[in-house]
């Protein structure tokens, strides 16, 4: 079994807040498991794979946000 997450993966964590995968670990007793920078913490925080949710990052600018791109 492989990781679920990459590093770089944008990631949801504590039901709301955003945070970006840092470093994977893995061993037998745990199994996957993830430091993650959250911006709303200012810090990395540890989670557990069953704990993190993957945040789907389109693949086009939408109309809206070109409005705050040049």
């Amino acid at each position: 079994m492989s990781a679920r997450f990459m590093f770089a993966d944008v990631v949801v964590v504590d039901g709301e807040n955003i945070g970006c995968i840092v470093k994977s670990w893995h061993n037998e007793k745990r199994g996957y498991h993830y430091d993650v920078y959250v911006r709303m913490y200012n810090g990395i925080r540890e989670y557990d794979e069953a704990d993190i949710c993957r945040y789907v990052v389109s693949k086009c600018i939408s109309k809206e946000e070109k409005e705050w791109h040049p």
